[in-house]
């Protein structure tokens, strides 16, 4: 394959056993011309785990999530507004497409308490040197601590990647499923219910706002699931390019390696897309409560007996064509790139169905010099008719890279977006419940960045300022609000890794935010994560990483949560006021094997009623939502070359 540059984490499998087969494997994404080595590091488990370290979750593996942190959307164009479970899917701009001398593959299996299991197998071999494919599929599946929080969720991807013996020709295709299906449970019935440990000791008895006494399984084939989202994404995306430029060669003794360095590059991009979401509730019979939590929050009429079911069902078509030009020819990472695409869209609601399209002319200006110390990046695109009309994005960075061995960095940059509020916010949807019809104004969001690393010093600094005008966002479980006065948001950040003793490191980050105005939004002001870790290479092959993390976020009102909608939404009256969460870790490598073992929420165990103790203290995340007791998790991780 060309030869475009390197990227690597601090641990990679570059290097190879010994006593192992030679293998040199990379990976590139999609819209990136560099390449990437495969990273195993054990120092941070939430590298492996679906959810993020800065997010919160509804107390179960696989329901809602969404970050601590202020980051919003800055992309334009049309959205279904279903972004609750995105923590849980595999996206198509982090599809890697790999290069390897030899098959590798990778099987991962993950256990933790009450049955939560992920099961993980990756594949990728080069069919021929110049042809590679690559297969990845994850199993979700948690039942979880509290009643009707249920999970259970498929990821599938299939890629290949093709380069012409010239280099002339470059195909890039994959298909890419994901498939969530989440219970919902509306919240425990009272907050209260956490302190009765003689009656709700098992966490599992207390009862529920929704979805009725469902009993619990530990059978995880099962995705009987009578309350709760649905959801089903799947893209399939075809790439070619086809380059113009001058042939070149290096020979050597025996074989004749073939060259070629572009000048101009056509492209064409074609991508099916089709996506499902759905909220149903088949137990309403099973529990009066049920038709009163409609009533009351949802103003919906629910029977006894009724069978509650919303759905949006969408397909789209893109089509894009693109002309790159490289005026440096042996340098791939430089180049102008100009385009157009078409997307068509359709869709089909409960009472309605809508057809319209995009028309959407970008640009782009990327440099990475050869010298690899300056990287520049500049790009835009305009929605110039169609249903979202009138969206933009624009975006410039510059980033100079420093060090003998240009690892550490400082970057500047800024972006500005318009964009339509997504399609939950228009009156068609069949998950718009509220009476009104008001229309809502593009969001517009400005976004100032900057960040430095210093390897040296084991030190990133960041820093995040936002302007924000027609911000949109829901008061209720369904009620869409818009704030139209311009707001300003901070958001700064520090990572630091402090050597505390020979084998003792201690890995800090701390986040602080802060908003200006009335706007209705809540955030923490301050959220850390600090992580006390003895580590090293021992008895030649191990390498260890053992030790305690506590996270810790000030009080403050967090979001609610609307099961209908799928949607987290704005709350004034309850503050969250949590315990730092305190967990202890055994992480290690031994050549391509790695073990985690983990012991979460360890700051949940107190004294109960009855003299004994349990783990019983439980945080929130949201109001109405606890996170569990004490969580044991199991993981290994297992890479090697066929």
């Amino acid at each position: 394959m060309r030869n475009s540059g390197s990227g690597k984490g601090s641990d990679s499998l570059h290097h190879r056993n010994r006593n192992e087969d030679s293998i040199t494997i990379y990976y590139r994404y999609l819209d990136s011309s560099r390449h990437y080595k495969l990273d195993s590091s054990i120092n941070d488990f939430t590298t492996r785990f679906p959810i993020p370290a800065t997010n919160i979750y509804l107390g179960n593996l696989g329901n809602a999530s969404k970050s601590i942190l202020f980051s919003p959307s800055m992309k334009p164009g049309w959205d279904p507004g279903f972004h609750a479970f995105d923590v849980y899917k595999w996206k198509p701009e982090d599809t890697r497409f790999f290069n390897t001398t030899r098959p590798y593959s990778e099987l991962n299996y993950f256990l933790g308490s009450r049955t939560e299991q992920i099961i993980q197998v990756a594949h990728t071999q080069n069919i021929k040197p110049n042809w590679n494919a690559s297969f990845q599929y994850r199993f979700i599946n948690s039942p979880g601590f509290f009643q009707n929080q249920s999970a259970n969720h498929n990821n599938i991807l299939f890629s290949s990647w093709y380069e012409s013996v010239s280099k002339r020709y470059n195909n890039y295709f994959f298909i890419l499923s994901n498939q969530m299906q989440s219970g919902e449970n509306g919240g425990i019935a009272g907050d209260s219910l956490l302190q009765n440990t003689l009656v709700y000791k098992d966490r599992f008895s207390i009862p529920t706002t929704i979805g009725g006494d469902q009993p619990f399984t530990t059978n995880f084939f099962s995705t009987n699931i009578k309350t709760g989202n649905k959801y089903r994404e799947f893209t399939a995306l075809l790439r070619q390019q086809f380059d113009i430029g001058r042939k070149d060669s290096i020979v050597t003794d025996s074989t004749v390696i073939p060259l070629f360095y572009p000048r101009l590059r056509f492209e064409h991009t074609i991508s099916y897309n089709t996506y499902k979401y759905q909220y149903f509730d088949f137990a309403t019979a099973s529990s009066a409560s049920d038709t009163e939590f409609y009533s009351n929050n949802y103003g919906m009429t629910v029977h006894p007996g009724d069978s509650l079911h919303l759905r949006d069902r969408w397909k789209s078509l893109g089509n894009d064509f693109s002309i790159y030009q490289f005026p440096d020819a042996k340098n791939l990472q430089q180049f102008v790139r100009i385009g157009a695409s078409l997307q068509t869209i359709k869709g089909e609601f409960d009472q309605d169905s809508s057809s319209f399209y995009n028309l959407v002319l970008h640009a782009e200006y990327r440099n990475k010099t050869r010298n690899q110390k300056w990287d520049a990046e500049l790009y835009g695109s305009l929605y110039s008719a169609g249903f979202n009309s009138g969206d933009y994005n624009a975006h410039i960075s510059l980033k100079r890279f420093v060090g003998k061995k240009k690892q550490g960095y400082a970057e500047v940059g800024f972006e500005n977006s318009n964009i339509s509020p997504s399609f939950l916010f228009d009156t068609r949807s069949s998950f718009f419940l509220a009476p009104s019809t008001t229309g809502f104004k593009k969001e517009n969001i400005s976004h100032i960045f900057t960040s430095v690393y210093q390897p040296g010093l084991k030190l990133r600094l960041s820093a995040n300022y936002y302007l924000v005008s027609n911000y949109t966002f829901f008061t209720n479980f369904y009620q869409p609000e818009q704030f139209e006065p311009l707001f300003n948001f901070l958001l700064i950040s520090a990572q630091k890794v402090l050597k505390i003793g020979k084998h003792f490191n201690w890995y800090a980050d701390v986040y602080a935010q802060q908003k200006t105005g009335s706007v209705p939004l809540h955030v923490p002001l301050i959220f850390t994560r600090n992580r006390f870790a003895f580590e090293g290479n021992f008895f030649r092959n191990l390498n260890l990483s053992t030790g305690l993390e506590i996270k810790y976020q000030t009080p403050y009102k967090a979001d609610n949560y609307s099961p209908v909608l799928g949607q987290f939404f704005y709350q004034d009256s309850v503050t969250i006021n949590n315990k730092p969460d305190i967990s202890v870790f055994l992480q290690f490598r031994i050549k391509g094997f790695k073990g985690f073992i983990r012991a979460e929420n360890l700051n949940t165990m107190q004294v109960t009623k009855d003299g004994g103790f349990g783990f019983t203290d439980n945080n929130l995340a949201a109001p109405g939502y606890p996170y569990p007791g004490l969580q044991i998790r199991l993981g290994v991780w297992w890479s090697f070359v066929n």
